[in-house]
């Protein structure tokens, strides 16, 4: 009777350790098969890893920025070049184009519409290599008064010290930057003495394309 007990034990341990290994071994090939048919599987990720990003077209092409325009498979085409003071470029067989007051996509039609009779299917690509167009101007008793580019997002105190600071005279209580607006210009004021205290530091405005800094 023990015998036939500890066969019996024996071979129910037996038949379990046959499921167990059946059932890792079908887990695996279950698990090895959907990595083979998705490979996003193996490394957890997705398509949206490779999606690309929108296409950046808030930026306003003006005089003086510098374009760097690429035609694809057309190195003779393809180059760094500035925008004149009229606002155009020249490039072979497209001649000159008007570049200011575009974005760089519609640039890159404009670009590859005129390409289609000399190329089938032109691919074009503009990026702004350096923006010159987006200017302040500070003026009155400053040590170096003119336009500067914008860079950097500058206050009207990085302004003054752009323009070697002030002169003897200059009235550091009185200074204000006029801004252009859609309906008429805005006059906002700036008391040096007070912020360069600590004191009142809002005014210390960061500086938009076609600001003046007038110091008196």
């Amino acid at each position: 009777m023990k015998i036939n007990t500890c066969t019996w034990k024996t071979r129910a341990l037996t038949a379990l350790a046959v499921c167990a290994f059946l059932s890792c071994t079908l887990r695996a090939q279950t698990v090895g098969d959907a990595n083979h048919t998705n490979p996003s599987a193996r490394t957890g990720s997705g398509a949206d890893v490779s999606a690309a990003k929108p296409h950046e077209d808030s930026f306003v092409i003006g005089d003086d920025d510098v374009l760097a325009i690429n035609v694809w498979k057309e190195p003779d085409i393809s180059r760094s070049i500035p925008v004149r003071s009229d606002g155009k470029i020249s490039l072979p067989l497209v001649g000159e184009v008007q570049a200011a007051g575009l974005t760089p996509l519609t640039l890159e039609k404009d670009i590859a519409s005129k390409l289609k009779n000399y190329i089938s299917e032109p691919e074009v690509t503009v990026m702004v290599q350096q923006v010159n167009s987006q200017k302040f101007n500070i003026l009155g008793q400053v040590a170096r008064p003119g336009s500067y580019v914008i860079a950097n997002s500058p206050t009207v105190i990085d302004a003054i010290a752009l323009a070697g600071g002030f002169r003897d005279f200059a009235k550091q209580k009185s200074i204000y930057v006029l801004r252009q607006g859609v309906s008429k210009d805005s006059r906002i004021p700036f008391n040096y003495k007070d912020v360069s205290q600590g004191k009142n530091m809002t005014q210390n405005i960061k500086l938009e394309p076609g600001d003046t800094v007038v110091v008196p």
